[in-house]
């Protein structure tokens, strides 16, 4: 969820390589909504990746060393299919 303007906000101060913060000051669209907008956003971004990489690791933690497995069980369910004749 990206974060939205009726939510409670609370100030905090950071610092930020003078380089990063001109290119944030380029963007057009943190020019148009304004700094903390376009900054919430891109953390709320980062954060929602994170948790998918780590969703991603650990399915592949808890599947890793089965796709042999699993391609056989796929073959089987396919090959007791049955397609219709045209």
């Amino acid at each position: 969820m990206l974060y939205e303007a009726h939510m409670g906000a609370k100030p905090v101060q950071i610092s930020v390589e003078t380089e990063l913060l001109e290119r944030i000051d380029r963007d057009p669209e943190a020019r148009a909504r304004g700094r903390s907008a376009f900054i919430r956003s891109a953390v709320e971004i980062y954060l929602a990746a994170k948790e998918r990489r780590e969703i991603e690791e650990r399915l592949a933690r808890a599947y890793g060393g089965q796709d042999d497995a699993m391609l056989e069980e796929v073959v089987e369910l396919l090959s007791g299919q049955a397609w219709p004749s045209e």
